[in-house]
């Protein structure tokens, strides 16, 4: 049986000591519970992933956010479904960071510090691919 396929989009938000905002996904999240991860989420049919992007980061860290450049493509294949995940460079980030009840903690954190980290499929392929740089 062939799995269906989802549209994900993940920014990239960085400080200026050049650490990524990451938030930690809930205890009962269905895939990779209690890992960090990029924020970001679903595109919802007939929605421009750009569209998608800006308002997962504000539904999810509050921050309102424009699309930057491209950063990086992966495909991740899960028991229930399969995703093409998009992560997109945010800029001209504005306001406080306060996440939403889809996590449970954020954090500023260095690629050293992510290396010490449950990390969300997703972002360890990500980083691995880029060889730890982002």
């Amino acid at each position: 049986m062939n799995k269906p396929y989802g549209l994900t989009v993940r920014g990239i938000i960085k400080n200026d000591a050049d650490e990524i905002l990451i938030v930690k996904r809930h205890p009962k999240s269905r895939t990779d519970p209690e890992m960090w991860e990029l924020p970001g989420g679903k595109v919802e049919q007939g929605e421009f992933f750009a569209d998608a992007l800006v308002r997962e980061i504000k539904e999810e860290t509050d921050l309102d956010v424009e699309v930057g450049d491209f950063a990086e493509a992966i495909q991740n294949d899960y028991q229930h479904k399969r995703t093409v995940q998009i992560m997109m460079y945010l800029c001209d980030i504005t306001g406080e960071v306060k996440i939403s009840d889809e996590h449970t903690e954020w954090m500023w954190a260095s690629i050293e510090k992510l290396k010490s980290l449950e990390i969300s499929t997703s972002l360890d392929k990500v980083l691995k691919k880029r060889n730890w740089d982002i």
